[in-house]
């Protein structure tokens, strides 16, 4: 037996109505144009050697470049607006992030071989892991 359609509630039927005058042409445009706005007042346009000293000042926090990243545009400074990428102001205290990732599990991996030497498998992932970092530090230090 084939089901019958069943009849809206007058609750559906008014927030369906109330949901189609939201997507008018006119509030998109005016909504698009405010939240354009806000993004004009909350971008700052501050000096090359501020920027330089506000990521210092962040670094020194202990946030890694990608993070810096994030909170200056947060801030509403746009780092693509510098001429300086982030990595380049840290110099000596920037570190890949992924170099970062791979020597802190090559580290685990170790200290638990230490502890249990008949483990093969940590044995075999230790290369594993050991060889993953050699070929990116081969790529990066080109």
């Amino acid at each position: 037996m084939p089901k019958k359609k069943q009849e809206k509630t007058e609750e559906e039927n008014s927030r369906e109505q109330n949901f189609k005058g939201k997507l008018t042409k006119e509030t998109d445009k005016v909504s698009f144009e405010e939240e354009k706005a806000e993004v004009k007042e909350k971008t700052k346009k501050v000096s090359q050697e501020e920027y330089e000293k506000r990521v210092l000042q962040l670094a020194e926090q202990g946030l890694t470049a990608e993070k810096i990243g994030e909170k200056l545009r947060k801030e509403g400074i746009h780092p693509s607006d510098y001429n300086k990428k982030i990595s380049k102001i840290l110099g000596g205290k920037y570190t890949n992030p992924d170099r970062e990732n791979i020597t802190r599990k090559l580290s685990k991996i170790e200290e638990h071989f230490k502890k249990n030497k008949g483990d093969k498998r940590a044995m075999r992932e230790r290369a594993r892991v050991s060889a993953q970092l050699r070929r990116l530090n081969l790529y990066l230090n080109k």
